[in-house]
C-alpha cells in the first residue's frame, strides 16, 4: 500500500496484518481522488472507520487543510498513527478512538463541519452503512457543500438512502462500489 499522488506521493504506508481490515485498494484510492480532483484542497476531510488512515491520508496528501480519523479497533489505530508519524504528519491530523457515531458526535457537538465524508464499514455490517448515514443526513457536520462518499461491495444491494441525503453517483471497480451522497435540498 502507498500514497498515491500529491505531498506525499509514492510513499510506502505500514502493511496490513490484521484480517479484520480491508484497506481501500490504491486503484479505488487514485479513482476517487481523480473524481474528488482539486476540491480536495484546503478541504476538512472525515474518514470514518479509518482502518489504515490510507484515505484521510491521501486527501492530506493532496492539500486537505486537515483530516480526522474515526476508528476504533486497536490494529487500525495502531497502523493510522504509525503511517502518520512516518509521514512526518501531526498538525493537520486528529485520530478519535471510538466508534463512528461517537466521533460522529463528538465532531458535531464541537460544531464541526465537514466538506467530506469518507466511510467504509465491514461490507458485511450493512446496519453501519444505514445507521451512519442516517446520522449524517441530520447531522450539522453535513453542510450544503459537503460530500459523503461510502465505499462498499458492488454486489450489495443498494444502500437505503435515509432522509436529508440524496444520491448523486455510483462508481463501480472490480468488487468495490463508490457511492457519492449530498445533502439533499431542504424545504
Amino acid at each position: 500500500m502507498r500514497v498515491i499522488a500529491g505531498k506525499y506521493g509514492s510513499r510506502r504506508l505500514a502493511p496490513v496484518r490484521d484480517v479484520k481490515l480491508r484497506p481501500t485498494s490504491d486503484r479505488l484510492r487514485e479513482t476517487l481522488f481523480d473524481i474528488l480532483g482539486p476540491s480536495v484542497e484546503g478541504a476538512l476531510f472525515l474518514d470514518l472507520y479509518a482502518g489504515t488512515g490510507a484515505v484521510g491520508i491521501e486527501a492530506l496528501s493532496r492539500g486537505a487543510r486537515e483530516a480526522i480519523f474515526v476508528e476504533s479497533h486497536r490494529g487500525g489505530l495502531t497502523l493510522i498513527r504509525r503511517n502518520l508519524e512516518s509521514l512526518g504528519i501531526d498538525a493537520s491530523a486528529e485520530v478519535l478512538a471510538v466508534d463512528a457515531l461517537r466521533g460522529c458526535e463528538r465532531l458535531e457537538s464541537r460544531g464541526v463541519q465537514t466538506d467530506f465524508v469518507f466511510l467504509d464499514p465491514p461490507y458485511s455490517e450493512t446496519d453501519e452503512y444505514d445507521r451512519t448515514l442516517e446520522f449524517l443526513g441530520r447531522s450539522k457536520l453535513v453542510v450544503a457543500t459537503t460530500r459523503i462518499i461510502a465505499e462498499h461491495a458492488h454486489k450489495r444491494a443498494e444502500i437505503k438512502l435515509p432522509p436529508g441525503l440524496e444520491r448523486t453517483r455510483v462508481v463501480e471497480q472490480g468488487d468495490a462500489a463508490l457511492s457519492f451522497f449530498g445533502a439533499a435540498p431542504r424545504p
